[in-house]
């Protein structure tokens, strides 16, 4: 079966910086034909998308929350996709998680995700 994997996660203060990794594995899951994104749920809130990045890596697209303090990436040799995440603010804090969609060969996408990761915390102190 298809596994994500999703680590670095941890309490930081606000303005510092933190990047999650996302690994993924699977028999049949072969990462070079998915997109990748990044999803958020804060506690009491719907889950909201926050970045993603089509097959190649040629594509990318950020939530107007995030745009110019996080980075998207991927390393398609160790089948990986990260979340850079600088200028950490309060409301930043979530369980993200990272998401895989069979990739339509264009751009990214913000909906249409077949797999998810299981999350990992982010706290931002104020």
């Amino acid at each position: 079966q298809v596994q994500l994997v999703e680590s670095g996660g941890g309490l930081v203060q606000a303005g510092g910086s933190l990047r999650l990794s996302c690994a993924t594995s699977g028999r049949t899951f072969n990462f070079n034909l998915y997109d990748m994104g990044w999803f958020r749920q804060a506690p009491g809130k719907e889950r909201e998308f926050v970045a993603a990045i089509n097959w190649s890596g040629s594509g990318t697209d950020y939530a107007d929350s995030v745009k110019g303090r996080f980075t998207i990436s991927r390393d398609n040799a160790k089948k990986t996709v990260y979340l850079e995440m600088s200028t950490l603010k309060p409301e930043d804090t979530a369980v993200y998680y990272c998401a895989a969609r069979r990739t339509g060969w264009g751009s990214t996408a913000r909906v249409g995700y077949d797999y998810w990761g299981q999350g990992t915390q982010v706290t931002v102190s104020s």
